[in-house]
């Protein structure tokens, strides 16, 4: 694999140009327990000295894993639903905060995801909601702030500040896996045009770029090529115009 990454470097010598700073953050998804790759997640992290908002399964987060990120400086535990499980019927999307149940259920859910780990994690976690498969119903989303949740974290350029009055929305814009195809590395060359078309977006003042530019992870399942293009990819924008952003505690 060697990228060609003259189009993100172009577009990162605009930004330099004009004085401009991008705010970049880390979210990895589906950690449930200290394991080989976590290892490895952490590892990269501290050489990069960006932080990592790691997106914890609640129903099945251990207290291992409590230990392991109290002793870590970069891993930042947020609530990633409560089990992970889909409740769509067939033929939908999955989604496990959709109205495919009742509300009462769902947000029994969101609590006890926020409670348990929070019991687990004490102050270390941040208030951040992030429904698996970045999939939740909008009368769900009215009812995050209510819980103690401060931030919502999906997918795609935000379209307001707020998702509602209370809650923040930060979401994720690039992962580099390819999960409709191989569910390996996307073709880099691809990954990279999108990075530099989204900072352009920004640039130019079609994209808030108040909002955080998130790249998100999933630290289980990756081969030696998404973690080899992930660790160049942040580094690359952190020697260029990107300064860490971390949700805050309250």
């Amino acid at each position: 694999m060697n990228p060609d990454w003259r189009p993100l470097e172009t577009e990162l010598d605009r930004w330099r140009d004009q004085g401009l700073s991008l705010p970049l953050w880390w979210r990895d998804d589906d950690a449930v327990a200290p394991t080989r790759q976590l290892g490895t997640l952490s590892d990269m992290s501290q050489r990069l000295g960006l932080p990592v908002h790691l997106a914890v399964i609640p129903r099945d987060a251990s207290t291992e894993l409590a230990d392991y990120v109290a002793q870590s400086q970069t891993l930042i535990p947020v609530v990633h639903g409560w089990a992970h499980v889909n409740h769509a019927p067939k033929g939908e999307k999955k989604s496990e905060f959709r109205l495919h149940r009742s509300m009462d259920a769902i947000i029994a859910d969101a609590q006890a995801g926020f409670s348990r780990l929070n019991t687990l994690f004490g102050d270390d976690l941040r208030p951040m909601f992030v429904p698996p498969w970045n999939r939740i119903a909008p009368e769900t989303v009215v009812q995050l702030p209510g819980i103690g949740y401060r931030i919502l974290s999906t997918a795609t350029p935000r379209k307001a500040t707020l998702a509602v009055p209370g809650l923040e929305q930060i979401n994720t814009h690039l992962d580099p896996i390819d999960w409709r195809g191989t569910r390996r590395l996307t073709p880099t060359h691809t990954l990279i045009a999108k990075t530099a078309n989204l900072l352009r977006d920004r640039r130019e003042g079609h994209a808030d770029n108040a909002e955080p530019f998130g790249v998100l992870t999933h630290h289980l399942v990756h081969d030696q090529d998404i973690w080899t293009f992930t660790e160049a990819l942040l580094h690359k924008l952190l020697t260029g115009p990107a300064l860490a952003w971390t949700a805050p505690r309250t």
